[in-house]
């Protein structure tokens, strides 16, 4: 069935076209595990609006993270490259001559997914630096302000998007790691932990097991025991989501250099609250009273597509940290393929539009805006904003309108300046090393089991701008070897026919 479509599509590809068609059918061809995918390819020149290949444009596919382009692209359109996010620490009155809060402090979150040691704006390379600084600094203004002593504890409270942790279609593990946790107003260090993993002092002993930042937030069962050295590392890690309990098994060898994972946080207000205490605590202050947390849950609000729209949390405010514009974390979103950030983002947009920042309120203005770019309605089906769903659906025709729309746009060259650079930058720096598209494409990558993903767009040979967009799915094979394929096919868009 596949090499019939493909047959029907060198027979439809106009004739400036087919050398390009057939040479793209001998490239699927050629890779075994291309061959056994279904693919949907379509490329569009943007100076003359001509269709330079496709096929199976207006198929259903899984986009994975190429679900990014439509929710970065929303949120650059709809609230502008500076909009901005504020975390607060509230309280009901000042502190007394005595440096007394005589109530508690709320830690009230506005969205901001940058509290963390992130650089902005986004550079390669690792994290560095503290990833508690936005929590210290915050504690500093509080003990500024005179505060010596809070009498009724820190709440943190999530209520500026609806607690709706997890989508609809996630895998069951993807809570447990950075590529899935919960979603929330109030977001620290991305709502994850590095748990760090190192032999033990001799063989047979325990594992050495460190958390950055240090928490106490899990209860973990170490397993992992210390083998000779020029043994086997082997580490497994599993926790339930919804529990604070998890297991941590296998073996070590003694003087290896040790192994990080990252796991996710399963209450963020919670663990951003526990922070704050910690930092205050740190620095003189006296905390009683505990921590407590705050979420809107969906039964709490009438209509999740069309909520009321209330202001900030209530209080006085006594500290506060104002986020870096939002193109920032938007290229950060899509450089890196950040899932957490492309969820909040959704819900920023669902707020500042429709007054209730739901997943159900950002899908309704996802379908108004994608009407506005002239994408049909039947050819996309979204089931969160990151593409970490596997319900989510769309054809390779809706995400090229798209992109061309992007690119008619007052936002064209901030548009482009998210994305990927083939050969140089985000999740593209190791794809197309020393060929003619490297530094060419801009363009959104996209993996889940079974699926790839690259679409975006290309400056070709002769300087003429095209939108692309390549879907893969339903392949067994090493997902290597597809992109590969997909990479090539970009190199063959790159020639001016």
């Amino acid at each position: 069935m596949k090499r019939a479509l493909l047959a029907l599509a060198l027979a439809a590809a106009p004739a400036f076209g087919a050398g390009l068609a057939e040479r793209i059918h001998d490239l699927i061809d050629s890779s075994p595990a291309a061959r056994t995918a279904f693919w949907g390819i379509q490329v569009v020149d943007l100076e003359t609006g001509r269709t330079v290949y496709e096929l199976n444009p207006t198929h259903y596919f899984v986009p994975a993270s190429n679900t990014k382009l439509f929710t970065t692209a929303m949120a650059l359109t709809r609230l502008g490259p500076d909009h901005t996010f504020a975390t607060r620490v509230l309280a009901a009155a000042p502190p007394d001559a005595g440096g007394l809060i005589a109530g508690g402090l709320r830690l009230a979150g506005g969205g901001d997914p940058n509290l963390s040691a992130r650089a902005i704006p986004y550079r390669m390379g690792p994290q560095e630096g503290n990833p508690l600084a936005a929590i210290e600094d915050l504690a500093d203004q509080l003990v500024k302000r005179g505060v010596r002593r809070v009498e009724g504890g820190i709440t943190g409270d999530d209520t500026w998007y609806v607690w709706q942790p997890y989508a609809v279609g996630w895998a069951v593990d993807d809570p447990e790691s950075d590529d899935g946790p919960p979603v929330s107003a109030l977001t620290l260090t991305d709502n994850v932990l590095t748990l760090n993993i190192a032999p033990g002092a001799s063989v047979g002993e325990p594992a050495a097991l460190t958390l950055t930042p240090a928490s106490e937030f899990y209860r973990i069962e170490n397993r992992v025991r210390t083998v000779a050295v020029g043994g086997e590392r082997r580490i497994r890690f599993k926790r339930i989501p919804g529990s604070r309990f998890a297991q941590l098994w296998g073996a070590i060898p003694l003087r290896d250099r040790g192994e990080s994972m990252l796991i996710s946080v399963e209450d963020p207000a919670e663990y951003a609250a526990r922070a704050l205490k910690t930092a205050l605590e740190d620095r003189g202050v006296t905390v009683a009273g505990g921590v407590a947390v705050k979420h809107l849950y969906p039964d709490e609000v009438a209509d999740l597509a069309q909520g009321p729209s209330a202001g900030p949390a209530p209080g006085l405010e006594l500290a506060r940290r104002d986020s870096a514009p939002l193109v920032e974390d938007l290229r950060i979103t899509d450089k890196v393929s950040q899932n957490l950030h492309a969820e909040m983002a959704l819900r920023a947009v669902a707020r500042a539009r429709r007054g209730v920042g739901s997943f159900e309120a950002g899908r309704e203005e996802m379908r108004a805006f994608l009407s506005d770019a002239g994408v049909d309605a039947n050819a996309f089906h979204f089931m969160d904003g990151s593409g970490l769903s596997r319900l989510n659906l769309v054809t390779p025709a809706a995400v090229v309108q798209l992109l061309k729309y992007m690119y008619a746009g007052p936002h064209r060259e901030t548009w482009i300046s998210l994305l990927p650079v083939g050969g140089q930058d985000g999740s593209l720096s190791s794809r197309f090393g020393q060929t003619p598209a490297a530094g060419r494409v801009h363009a959104k990558t996209g993996s889940l089991s079974h699926v790839a993903a690259l679409s975006g767009y290309i400056e070709r040979e002769g300087g003429a701008w095209a939108a692309f967009s390549i879907l893969a799915n339903n392949f067994a094979g090493p997902a290597g070897e597809v992109r590969g394929v997909m990479d090539r096919i970009c190199n063959l868009i790159w020639e001016k026919e």
